[in-house]
């Protein structure tokens, strides 16, 4: 299961944007209205057959460009020593994180043909950012949130299986008793 939806997609960066990157030859042959409900597998009888096969075909580049930005993040919580696919699914703040990721990611790879610089293009921030945090998580300095599936013992964070051992008490409640 990817980590965003194409109907994600089409709320953020939107349809628009999308019909433009994702068409052959970067030439937007795709309405963004025809776009915007095939991502969203809305009704698209307004449009003829060709129009439809061109937005099939840009939806297919966008899964192409989320299945690989997935395959990177994967890559990432293996190296952390995530099982994936993820079972079960992420829900809340992991689950937003990771859709960020992904997005940033395949936003990055559909406009990978510009030429910019990268320090003022926010789509080169957003995938670098990404990127930076996902190597962060893999070394287990950032955390997927509370309910990161790599924490052991119960929740809440108790391990009863962690002990602490030390030199006994000198002074202490047991020790003050003895002064009554």
């Amino acid at each position: 299961m990817p980590y965003i939806t194409l109907a994600e997609l089409a709320e953020r960066p939107g349809a628009r944007e999308l019909s433009q990157v994702a068409s052959p030859e970067f030439k937007p042959v795709v309405d963004p209205a025809l776009m915007d409900a095939t991502l969203r597998s809305a009704d698209r009888s307004n449009w003829d057959a060709e129009r439809i096969a061109a937005a099939d075909d840009a939806a297919r580049r966008i899964s192409d460009a989320v299945a690989e930005g997935d395959a990177v993040i994967d890559g990432f919580l293996v190296q952390r020593g995530y099982r994936v696919p993820m079972d079960p699914p992420p829900t809340g703040a992991t689950k937003s994180m990771l859709t960020a990721w992904s997005r940033s990611i395949a936003r990055y790879l559909l406009h990978k043909h510009r030429i910019t610089e990268g320090t003022k293009d926010p789509i080169v921030r957003d995938y670098e950012d990404a990127l930076k945090l996902l190597g962060l998580m893999a070394q287990g300095r950032f955390s997927l949130g509370a309910n990161d599936p790599t924490q052991t013992g119960a929740e809440g964070g108790f391990n009863p299986d962690v002990r602490f051992e030390g030199a006994p008490t000198v002074f202490g409640r047991d020790q003050l008793r003895k002064f009554r």
